[in-house]
């Protein structure tokens, strides 16, 4: 029996209004939820160990190194050292004022009132003369004994670490694959800055120009300098490595050195957090400990590479 033509034509109207409602739906949902991009292998376990490794010794030389400083905190340039030299680049202490006592930074012949940080610091009422604060320091206590163990010991865990990856990087490829700067880097380096400056990041299996440079200076030149300053610093090692002292002008230049290189690290540090963060540090993290990295969609004539189609 045929049905009247108003219920045919109230029945395909519905139908209609369903398909529309259901493409809606399907574009709210895609618009809700953006296309990801795929995930690639970018760190390999020996890059991922290394780091973690050098992570862990480079904070605990860091505030190891600080209490050994505290114990002479002064910087010179040159051989000697002294009353009776005026080669001092850096001193932090502490003086007495009408006002009490006072944390003074000198650098370069220019004074600095830190008090409550550098030179004098402490809880209030309890403060003491100190060039670091007793929360930078281990120990937090001055303990110049244990801060040596402990420098030393994450001195050589470092060197090891650092001779390992290198083996590794040589062996695996990493080195040349992606770290080594090609021509290509070196053109795109004003772009990548101007990337960087404007926060917009291209996520890709490869290194951009400015990782290449950055990690390239602080494993083939920094790491190994400091480690060099600090043979240089050992009395011991003037018997093994007699030349060393003299490489670097002298014992004290060497710590001079060595206290810079330190200051450029934390440096490296605070600027690679703020990277990470801007980023996205979901999947910075999950790179550097699974070694599995979200790209960008395929969407711009690239692949998750970074390389050309």
């Amino acid at each position: 029996m045929r049905q009247p033509l108003a219920s045919r034509i109230l029945r395909q109207k519905g139908r209609g209004m369903d398909a529309i409602a259901s493409i809606d739906e399907t574009a709210e949902t895609e618009t809700r939820q953006p296309e990801k991009g795929p995930l690639v292998y970018r760190q390999n376990r020996w890059t991922r160990l290394t780091h973690w490794a050098w992570a862990f010794a480079l904070f605990f030389l860091l505030l190891s190194g600080l209490q050994i400083f505290n114990a002479r905190p002064q910087l010179y340039i040159g051989k000697e050292s002294g009353f009776g030299y005026n080669n001092t680049i850096l001193k932090i202490g502490a003086e007495n004022t009408n006002a009490g006592p006072r944390g003074v930074t000198e650098v370069f012949g220019y004074r600095f009132d830190t008090t409550g940080v550098l030179g004098w610091s402490g809880p209030p009422g309890n403060e003491t003369a100190r060039a670091f604060p007793s929360w930078a320091t281990v120990p937090s206590y001055y303990d110049l004994g244990t801060a040596r163990v402990i420098h030393f010991f994450f001195a050589w865990t470092l060197s090891a670490t650092l001779v390992v990856w290198l083996l590794a990087g040589l062996f695996n490829g990493h080195i040349r694959r992606d770290l080594a700067p090609r021509p290509a880097d070196i053109r795109n380096l004003p772009r990548d800055i101007a990337d960087h400056v404007r926060l917009r990041f291209h996520h890709t299996g490869r290194y951009n120009t400015l990782q290449k440079l950055a990690y390239g200076g602080v494993l083939f030149v920094l790491l190994p300098l400091m480690i060099l300053t600090g043979l240089a610093m050992s009395p011991s090692m003037n018997a093994v490595l007699p030349f060393l002292n003299e490489v670097f002008g002298g014992r004290q230049t060497a710590r001079t050195i060595h206290f810079t290189v330190m200051v450029l690290l934390v440096l490296f540090f605070v600027v690679h957090m703020l990277m990470i963060l801007a980023a996205g540090p979901i999947n910075e993290l999950r790179s550097i400990i699974t070694g599995w990295y979200r790209t960008d969609p395929p969407n711009d004539g690239t692949n998750a590479t970074g390389r050309s189609k």
